[in-house]
């Protein structure tokens, strides 16, 4: 979810739940809309604010790939606002700007753009250089940057499955390598964090290259922790679920018809919200989460767990209507 120009994390506000459906933001010349949520929604509010306590990452260097817009925007405001140096980097130069510009008005830190093509590991390596140059060797790293597009996979062209696995995986394996391995000759540790998707690990139609190039991410994140904990490195996975940002549902549900769906399956009654996301993120990267390394953490309202379950659309109607054949009783009961 975009919000308006504001700063992140100090409202300290929760979201109105069982309201009518609130405009957000336009896609072309249509308007996107959230949902109303479910009812059980009021149970589960969004909190706005920061968890962590002022500063708790004074004096670190964070690292975000694909920090200028949606989840990796929402995590530099808040790593920003708890102290930390932002360095983000992606493609397009003049939103990395904008961005920084905005962060740092906001939360009054520093917060360096550079321009990297992850896909391009000679850029990855001038990337890096300039990063260490500018700021410092990384404390905190968040592979972040993605592509992702819908498409039956028989319509997939060779090109097709190598921009987005060029992207997730090669990307990611390229960042992660290149600082490393810095940081390994400086004799520094830090924390990595991927933003993958629960798909990753169910796998998903119509989104193959993401799913396949997504699940090679984990492989490699917990590989890593297992091997590279000795240089002081940590890595983490974050699979978030639907969360509504500008990008990604302009590209994956432009007119809003999926998105009723998806807040039908979501055991919590909502979509989940940049802030929550960045407020994991944060502390997975934070000194408060050191002794947490290859792990997964599922992070999507219970959609995963539903969705698996083999008799679990049977909350649909149980309690109102017999169902043929359901025991009203235990069979184990006297």
């Amino acid at each position: 979810m975009k919000l308006p120009a504001r700063v992140f994390f100090t409202l300290g506000s929760r979201l109105p739940c069982g309201l009518a459906p609130r405009r957000f933001f336009s896609y072309g010349t249509k308007i996107l809309y959230q949902n109303t949520e479910a009812l059980q929604s009021k149970f589960f509010s969004p909190l706005q604010k920061a968890m962590l306590p002022p500063n708790s990452f004074q004096g670190k260097v964070a690292f975000i790939t694909g920090g200028g817009t949606g989840l990796g925007k929402g995590m530099t405001t808040l790593l920003s606002s708890l102290g930390a140096q932002c360095v983000i980097a992606s493609r397009k130069m003049d939103v990395l700007k904008a961005t920084a510009e905005q962060i740092s008005s906001q939360t009054g830190n520093k917060v360096h753009a550079i321009q990297c093509d992850v896909r391009d590991p000679d850029m990855v390596q001038n990337t890096v250089s300039e990063l260490i140059k500018v700021a410092g060797h990384p404390n905190i790293v968040i592979n972040n940057a993605a592509g992702n597009f819908i498409s039956p996979t028989e319509r997939l062209s060779p090109n097709a499955w190598k921009t987005i696995t060029d992207i997730v995986l090669n990307g990611t394996a390229f960042v992660t390598l290149e600082i490393g391995k810095q940081l390994i000759k400086a004799q520094k540790g830090a924390a990595f964090l991927s933003i993958t998707t629960i798909y990753a690990e169910t796998g998903s139609g119509f989104v193959v290259p993401s799913a396949s190039a997504k699940a090679g991410v984990e492989a490699m994140s917990k590989s890593l922790a297992a091997e590279w904990g000795k240089y002081g490195m940590r890595f983490n996975v974050i699979q978030p679920g639907p969360i509504k940002t500008k990008g990604a549902f302009s590209r994956l549900d432009p007119t809003g018809t999926f998105e009723k769906e998806m807040i039908g399956r979501i055991p919590c009654g909502r979509l989940g919200t940049v802030e929550e996301l960045a407020n994991l993120a944060a502390f997975l990267c934070s000194d408060y989460a050191s002794w947490i390394n290859g792990a997964v953490i599922k992070f999507d309202g219970g959609e995963e767990v539903l969705i698996s379950g083999e008799f679990n659309d049977l909350r649909k109607n149980a309690l109102e209507q017999d169902i043929p054949g359901m025991q009203r009783k235990s069979p184990f009961e006297g």
